[in-house]
């Protein structure tokens, strides 16, 4: 009798093949967000330990100066007023300082000399800080950035996301006070001016005292403030907070609405709802009206102090809308933020560095600030002050 021969099949049937491509498929559907989680917790960590970089470099500064770096520091306006490339108007941020204590030597041997790669000559101290045919300050530094933040572009080089806290008050907050030749000039009737066209050389009584009840953060713009000058406790004093940069499509976060009609802040009296009609009822991530152009989003100059590039603020929560008056030389509300979700970082005082949500308390935000009192703004309000004996217990 003859044997038939089995004939054995060693491959994978086309059911088979669709079966493992469908697990497949699931597996990786199931992985892919918990990937995209792990990265963001990267980036945010990455975040935490620039500002740590930051926070550390200022304590170092501090160590070498036995002061804070200067917010709205440089050179002094001529008498005849601003000339870009003569002088900066005394309009550097405090990471200009900031450059040599955080491994950016070479920049600020740049910024100092006033001479760039390229052979351009300026003044010591560099030209004004919109100037970006003058390399430092179009150039994007690291530590500056939150890896987070994907906004890039020619416009804004030199973005950073890293600002000066000047505490839970917009009145007087643009220019401290002071004018582009460091006197405190008499400005009545022009409290939102930034002042950098001003040269008057007369001191005023009055502007010094409001100067000094209304500045009430860490940093005070054209003002050197010391550690000793935190009356609140280093541990209790947000020193700066995290921004997002503009993208250019109208985004709360990193977008500031600008035109605004009525006046913002003067002496008594803080209007926050004017920031907040200007969300999109339809759309609350989203501005409405005007916003910055192209060249002046949310910082998108890090050796400018004015308050669209490098300054925030502790009144509204973070994530909230940023507004101007009219634009970037006027007076403004600007609040924190980024694009991690929830919340932001905060840099304390010490050199700690917290994650704040968006729901911190925030008190009333119908109030403005009284001197000698205590921040309206709650839990939020009282983090921004640098000396309003404010008790802030358990964590935050």
């Amino acid at each position: 009798m003859s044997k038939k021969k089995e004939r054995v099949s060693n491959g994978f049937t086309l059911v088979e093949l669709l079966v493992v491509i469908a697990i497949i498929g699931v597996l990786v559907g199931l992985l892919l967000p918990a990937v995209q989680a792990a990265r963001e917790a990267a980036r945010r960590m990455s975040c935490s330990n620039n500002f740590k970089q930051i926070g550390l470099g200022i304590h170092n500064y501090h160590a070498a100066y036995n002061a804070m770096p200067k917010h709205g520091g440089g050179t002094k306006a001529m008498p005849t007023g601003r000339v870009s490339d003569k002088n900066n108007t005394t309009l550097l941020s405090f990471l200009v300082g900031l450059t040599p204590f955080v491994e950016q030597q070479a920049i600020w041997e740049q910024v100092t000399t006033g001479r760039d790669s390229s052979g351009a000559a300026y003044p010591g101290m560099g030209p004004s800080p919109w100037i970006v045919d003058f390399d430092p300050w179009a150039s994007n530094i690291p530590t500056f950035r939150c890896p987070s933040d994907p906004g890039r572009g020619r416009s804004g080089s030199g973005r950073t996301n890293y600002a000066a806290c000047l505490g839970d008050d917009a009145f007087m907050a643009l220019s401290g006070g002071k004018n582009s030749t460091d006197v405190y000039e008499d400005i009545a009737g022009m409290w939102d001016r930034l002042q950098y066209l001003e040269t008057g050389t007369t001191e005023n009584n009055t502007t010094a005292q409001l100067a000094r009840a209304n500045c009430r953060g860490a940093f005070q713009v054209r003002h050197q403030l010391k550690f000793r000058d935190i009356l609140d406790g280093l541990a209790n004093t947000i020193m700066c907070g995290e921004i997002a940069t503009g993208l250019g499509n109208r985004e709360v976060v990193g977008e500031i609405a600008w035109d605004v009609t009525d006046v913002i802040a003067d002496n008594g009296d803080i209007n926050v709802q004017l920031c907040r009609d200007r969300q999109n009822p339809d759309r609350p991530r989203f501005l409405i009206g005007a916003v910055n152009n192209s060249s002046r989003a949310r910082g998108y100059a890090w050796a400018d102090a004015r308050l669209s590039y490098s300054g925030c603020m502790t009144i509204m929560p973070p994530n909230s809308p940023s507004c101007s008056r009219v634009g970037e030389n006027e007076q403004a509300i600007v609040s924190m933020g980024s694009r991690h979700q929830g919340g932001c970082h905060v840099l304390m005082a010490d050199g700690a560095v917290k994650f704040i949500t968006d729901s911190i308390e925030a008190g009333t935000q119908s109030d403005t600030p009284a001197t000698g009192a205590e921040s309206p703004y709650g839990l939020w309000g009282a983090l921004g002050t640098r000396a309003s004996r404010e008790t802030i217990s358990g964590e935050f």
